[in-house]
Order: structure tokens, then sequence, then C-alpha cells
């Protein structure tokens, strides 16, 4: 039963976003059609951002393994999912425990503290509760103060992280009806606080000059294409016809292949933005009957790429400075004796394009490339200093992504062993 929950109901994003959707409307009252529709609708939404997000995935799995074969990177690789999979021999049961009381304790937080956001990124909140499993685990707690403390922790998690960020937000929405429920938080912070330190958010990146010969430049999907068909068709040049043909395209020419996993691409991030505007379209009216009756004033914190339609230039911008940013970390890393971050394309599309995006709210162009770029720095050292912490948890080849995943499990450990643990 515990299995079910955690796996099939609240690690599931559109069930929990489609159950808070029904919850809301129940309490308006809404006619029965309305009921159906508003629910399905927002599961829909989500589902669908799930489609265009593996559409996206796949083809960053092929550009990935072009890269490694062109440069023959060895490292460790961060990813949330892999990490997550791997520790649930170990850390299954209190992983589950922290997930399901961490959910209740961030409900109790939204009613009584003036912090109003109810976090609802479902796999995000699994990842950060094996994140404090394993981290409390290192530090020397077990049992029943593990999952109290764990639970406790991650609910603060699921309220803080949002409220910083709200700020930017309203900035990039322009209005106060749903804040960002996803831990990359620091990244985006820094980015936004970067933004506003050296860029002019007056020259946002969607108001980029493009001459009328160009004029097809101001399709997002045709912008993106073509940025990603010259990205893989490079990377392609490097790894080679022969590798191509025989192990990723089926035998299809090479250069063929890399401009249709560009399109492929572009074609993922048009799908997650008709996801996004389905979802927030219905998400926000059924969340109002919990805002009003069960938690006062509450806001859902959402996944990231609900920001995305809001500047879908600063995405592919945040994107490529972030993982330029990996690149360089990668060899800079060695250097003073840490271990090798390889960039994963997934985590910085995903968080680079959202560190993009909070850099131009306050910093336009500059602040969007220089934001994303910090973004990409903190999530290739970040998890290289949590491998050291971590000790023998540490598994093979993988760590934990985001940003707020290192900061959090870096802060547990150094916070109990002050205390003495071991």
């Amino acid at each position: 039963m515990l299995d079910v929950m955690m796996n099939d109901i609240l690690g599931t994003p559109a069930i929990l976003v489609g159950l808070f959707a029904l919850v809301g409307l129940l309490i308006q009252k809404k006619s029965a059609s309305t009921v159906l529709s508003g629910t399905l609708k927002t599961i829909m939404g989500f589902v669908i951002l799930g489609a265009g997000a593996a559409v996206l995935i796949g083809s960053l799995t092929h550009f990935s393994k072009m890269f490694d074969h062109a440069f023959q990177v060895q490292g460790v690789i961060p990813n949330n999912e892999a990490i997550v999979a791997a520790a649930q021999t170990t850390f299954g049961t209190s992983t589950a425990l922290i997930m399901v009381f961490g959910m209740v304790m961030n409900l109790l937080l939204a009613r009584f503290t003036p912090l109003k956001y109810i976090f609802l990124t479902g796999h995000h909140t699994l990842f950060m509760a094996c994140l404090i499993a394993a981290s409390l685990s290192v530090g020397g707690m077990s049992g029943a103060p593990l999952i109290i403390i764990g639970s406790i922790v991650l609910g603060l998690c699921m309220v803080i992280f949002p409220a910083i960020l709200q700020p930017t937000v309203r900035q990039i929405t322009g209005n106060n009806d749903f804040a960002v429920g996803h831990f990359g938080s620091i990244g985006y912070y820094v980015s936004a606080k970067i933004g506003q330190l050296f860029g002019n958010k007056a020259k946002s990146t969607e108001a980029i000059a493009v001459p009328k010969s160009l004029g097809f430049l101001r399709d997002t999907s045709v912008a993106i294409s073509l940025t990603m068909s010259l990205f893989f068709i490079v990377v392609a040049l490097f790894a080679g016809r022969s590798y191509i043909e025989a192990q990723l395209s089926g035998g299809s020419n090479f250069i063929v292949f890399a401009i249709i996993q560009a399109i492929t691409f572009a074609a993922g991030v048009y799908i997650i933005l008709a996801g996004v505007r389905m979802l927030i379209a219905e998400i926000i009216p059924a969340f109002k009957g919990i805002a009003d009756k069960l938690v006062p004033n509450a806001k859902p914190a959402l996944d990231c790429p609900t920001i995305f339609p809001f500047a879908p230039n600063a995405v592919i911008i945040g994107f490529l400075f972030s993982f330029l940013a990996g690149l360089l970390s990668m060899f800079a890393l060695p250097l003073i004796g840490l271990k090798v971050i390889v960039p994963g394309l997934v985590p910085h599309f995903f968080t680079g394009a959202a560190a993009g995006i909070f850099g131009n709210a306050t910093g336009g162009r500059i602040g969007s490339m220089a934001g994303a770029f910090a973004n990409g720095i903190i999530i290739s050292f970040i998890p290289a200093i949590l491998l050291i912490f971590m000790g023998d948890i540490g598994y093979e080849g993988t760590t934990f992504g985001d940003s707020d995943f290192g900061i959090v499990g870096i802060i547990i450990i150094n916070i109990l062993k002050l205390f003495g643990a071991v």
C-alpha cells in the first residue's frame, strides 16, 4: 500500500496535481461536468508536459551519446532519477515515509505560517525525500528520529524555496497566481541576483531586434530548430559518421540524423509549452477552492517549465550558457581535486532554461546569459562537493543534479557533524 501511494499516486505528478484540482473544484461546489472537465484537463496538461519532456529527453540522450563518444569524457553524470533508483534498496522505506509526512508538514506550514505555498512537483518531492534520508543516515541518524527530522526538513524545503523565488516569479509572470516548485531554486535565485547586478531588464531577450530578412527567427520553434541543428551537426562531425550510423541512426545518414534530432528537440519544447498553457489554465481556478477553504491565500508551486512560455528566447539562451559553464567546469574540477562532473543535458536544459528566464527578468539579455552561466557552475561544483560528504553512500557514476539537493545535503551532514554525529 505504501509503495502504491509513493510511486503510483504521490510520485506521479499528473495524478497528484489532478487530485488537488479535483479537491479544489469540489470545495467550490462546481457542477459535475466542470469537476470532471477541470480534473481531466489538469491531468492532461501534465501528461502533455511529460510527453514533451520525453521527446526532448530522447533527443538529448542521442546528443549525449554522440558527445561522449566524440570527446571520450569519463566522470560522474548527475541524474536524479538514476541516483534515487539506486538508493531505494537502502533507503526505500525511509524515503517513502519522509515523502508522505513531509507533504503533510508542507500543508501545515502553509496553513499556519506566512509561507503560503503548496509544492506540487511530485517527482522532485520524492528526490528530495531520498536525498534527506541519505544525508541524515550519513550523519548518523536512523529509525523514528530520521523520519521525524526528515519530514520537517522536507516540509520546510517545500515552502522556503518557492518563497525565495516568488518576488522574481511575479516579475516574470506579471501576476501572483502561482509559484515555482522545483529544487533548482538556488541556481535561479543566484541568476536573478546576477542579472540585477550586471544587466538591464529593459533589454529583454524577448525584444531582440531581428532584421526583416530574418523575420522567420521570430518564431521560437524555428529559432530553436536552427540553433540546435548547428549544435547537433558540430557534435556529429566530431563523433564521426561510422559511429552514428552504426550505433544510433540505424544506417541513416549521420547529418540527416543530427538535423532530425535537433528538430525533435524543438518539437519537445513546443509540446511542453502547450502542456504548460493547458495546465495553468485549469489548475489556477481549481486551486482557488483549496486556497479559500483549507489553506487561505495559498499558491500552487509548480514545475519549472510553467515559466517557459513567458520568455521562450531566454529558454534556449539559458540552456546554452548553462551547458557552456558545465563544459568549462568539467576541466576545472580536477584541477582543485574534485571529481569530474560530466554536464548532463537534461539538468542543464531544464535548470539552465529556468535560470535564463530568472536572469532575464532582472537583467535582460546580459542577465540571462550571466545568470544561466552561474547556474551551470553551481550544478557542476555542488554535486562534486556533495560526493565528498556522502562518502560510502555515493553510487558509482551518478549523483544528485539540481542545486538544492546538493545544498540541502551538505548543510544537513555538516550540522549533524557539529553536534557530534558520525
